[in-house]
């Protein structure tokens, strides 16, 4: 069977030709697809209804798009377009890219985040970006337009996953499906050593998030690739000596950079593990304040010199690893004539991150999903734990880790070893 598209003569001044002009000059087509026609897609759905005894209709209704799962982003993208959405066609060149840094990049994109933007492909946020993923990476870069996941590596340089900093970008075009198939995400930092898994900032159904993401992300992970905005500058040069302290105003509520990850990392080695929940991350929070303060006060420092801030001092006892550990937390002393308590029960081994998660089938998911029933958090579970990762088992990890005051990627349902630690203490 053979299909084909007649067009009309361009002098026709009807009202259907003249909205079949507009719209053709209005789409987005990628130099790597091009999409049927909505005439041709149209006649071949009604063809194949006919084949089959069945309407297009009943046809389309068949298979509705459903999967709301983070598998697979529902995150289609609009056009290129300029502030508020004005007309950006006439920009047929890059320009030259305002300097930014990656602090900015993260506090633009935390602004969306706290903000629960709600996705659109047409509509603009007050700040004059496209609510959907390219526009959320647009506007965290500071491009004065919104792009599309196609343009916006012309922004950008590619580069290695080791190479990947908080602010960078993971991109993935789906050439099938350039505007529905395609998406993008920030890279906030490593979640784990291990380089598993990251957290990213993204703009999906039904709002920007912020969550613990495998790496490369959820579905398709090959096709997404690590791009590094050309126009990052740092704030300051570099000092000579890797090694120096940065200054008292990289550390504090609302800093996001590099320094607070490796204070964080350096904290840890020190012995202020249990003060993290899942690792260290560029942004400044309370876990790291009192992971300073408890390597302060096992220096012997009180009033201001533990104030859970770090300065000159406190800086260069960790990084060349001087003074003393964090000691163990320590429970508190029994009262005299009470009974000896049994000796805890050894937990087992955290398995790994990646025994966890979409298509994961082994003895490690059942003994989570065991460990949570005796805990009483198995309320998702239908017919009981098993060996097969399922929807139920991230639902009944995501309450647990509520339960312990967590939040946002904190809880995001996948177990950690800090998860797992408190989960068979």
């Amino acid at each position: 069977m053979e299909f084909s598209d007649v067009e009309p003569d361009d002098s026709c001044t009807c009202g259907g030709c003249t909205d079949r002009r507009r719209a053709r000059s209005h789409a987005v087509r990628s130099p790597r697809h091009r999409p049927l026609r909505a005439r041709q897609a149209a006649v071949l759905l009604a063809a194949v209804g006919g084949v089959l005894g069945g309407s297009a209709a009943s046809l389309a209704a068949a298979a509705p798009r459903t999967d709301s799962s983070p598998l697979i982003p529902d995150s289609p993208q609009g056009e290129v377009a300029g502030p508020y959405g004005e007309d950006a066609r006439a920009r047929t060149s890059i320009a030259a890219q305002p300097a930014t840094t990656r602090a900015e990049i993260l506090r633009r994109a935390q602004v969306w985040v706290d903000r629960k933007v709600p996705y659109s492909m047409a509509a603009y946020w007050s700040d004059g970006y496209r609510q959907d993923c390219s526009g959320f990476v647009s506007m965290a870069w500071g491009l004065g337009s919104s792009q599309t996941t196609w343009t916006l590596p012309d922004f950008a340089d590619r580069i290695t996953k080791d190479e990947l900093q908080p602010g960078d970008a993971l991109i993935y075009n789906n050439p099938k499906d350039p505007e529905g198939g395609s998406h993008t995400v920030l890279f906030g930092g490593w979640v784990d050593a291990a380089r598993t898994r990251y957290t990213a900032l993204e703009q999906t159904r039904p709002g920007t998030t912020k969550r613990s993401t495998p790496y490369a992300y959820w579905s398709n992970a090959s096709g997404y690739l690590p791009y590094r905005y050309k126009g990052l500058s740092q704030p300051m040069p570099a000092p000579d000596d890797p090694d120096a302290f940065p200054g008292a105003d990289k550390f504090g509520p609302g800093k996001v950079n590099a320094y607070v990850t490796r204070l964080g990392r350096m904290l840890v080695e020190r012995g202020g593990g249990r003060f993290y929940h899942e690792g260290p991350s560029p942004d400044w929070g309370e876990a790291d304040r009192k992971a300073t303060e408890a390597f302060q006060l096992a220096q012997g420092w009180r009033g201001a010199e533990a104030d859970g801030y770090p300065g000159k001092d406190t800086w260069d006892y960790l990084v060349h690893h001087r003074g003393k550990d964090i000691p163990p937390a320590t429970a508190p002393a029994p009262a005299p004539g009470t009974p000896k308590p049994p000796p805890p029960a050894q937990a087992p081994a955290f398995p790994g991150a990646d025994r966890f998660g979409p298509g994961r089938v082994n003895d490690d998911v059942l003994l989570l999903g065991r460990q949570l029933v005796a805990k009483g958090f198995g309320a998702a579970y239908r017919e009981g734990p098993s060996r097969d990762w399922g929807e139920a088992d991230r639902l009944n990890v995501a309450a647990f880790q509520r339960a312990q005051g967590w939040s946002g990627a904190e809880a995001d349902g996948y177990p950690g070893p800090h998860t797992w630690r408190l989960l068979f203490s």
